[in-house]
């Protein structure tokens, strides 16, 4: 499996606990999670991503303050790693 796909995919699900963390105003367990995320973004070899995608990597420091803009991130890059690197995509 691609290292990227691994990373996105970790992404998303550490910006959805955070969006749902914040909502749910369990603040300090989301900057927990709000710090893996920043992690994730790292591990992410922007070179080999769109550049839509790579505006949202360079978002998430900012977007982590935000439980909608956290769950919007989410979606976005859970879409992208499912579509991009799935068996058909070219």
């Amino acid at each position: 499996m691609n290292k990227n796909k691994i990373a996105i995919e970790s992404l998303a699900s550490d910006l959805k606990r955070v969006a749902l963390l914040r909502h749910r105003g369990s603040i300090q367990a989301a900057d927990r999670f709000s710090a893996e995320a920043k992690k994730r973004v790292d591990e992410i070899d922007l070179n080999s991503t769109q550049p839509y995608i790579q505006k949202i990597l360079k978002g998430v420091p900012t977007a982590i303050l935000d439980s909608d803009t956290a769950l919007m991130y989410s979606t976005l890059l859970q879409n992208y790693s499912l579509h991009h690197y799935s068996p058909t995509s070219s």
